[in-house]
């Protein structure tokens, strides 16, 4: 047996209002729920999790206890032609690029900054061998 893919993907931060405003408004992720431990976003087949790590940490409470501090990563994948109409919806959202990367295997990588501090980015479907479309 072989995994196919990642189902879902969690970051964690304190204010969960900024997190969903970000994710929403900047990123265009779709809300698919929101309580007082979580914000829920569809991304493509899967889900990108944004938990409030002070209780998601806690005990007993159905699945096991995660949560972590400092800041966190995920990438989105984006193509090379989508880069230029997505430096400008940053711009829009008033989101600063921190760094852009170009890789040997072609592309590039923006990388920019959530709420919380945790590095989003935006990389070619090129970096890690990867030759798929999506």
């Amino acid at each position: 047996m072989q995994l196919s893919k990642i189902f879902e993907t969690v970051l964690y931060a304190e204010d969960l209002a900024a997190a969903e405003r970000f994710y929403h408004e900047a990123l265009g992720l779709e809300v698919i729920e929101r309580n007082n431990l979580t914000v829920v976003f569809r991304c493509g087949g899967g889900v990108l999790l944004i938990f409030d790590p002070r209780k998601s940490a806690a005990p007993a409470r159905g699945v096991p206890s995660h949560g972590t501090t400092g800041v966190g990563h995920v990438a989105f994948a984006a193509k090379s032609k989508d880069l230029p109409a997505w430096r400008e919806q940053l711009r829009q959202a008033g989101v600063s690029i921190e760094r852009e990367v170009d890789w040997d295997e072609g592309g590039c990588s923006i990388y920019f900054r959530d709420p919380a501090g945790n590095v989003v980015e935006l990389a070619p479907p090129t970096i890690w061998g990867g030759d798929w479309e999506f």
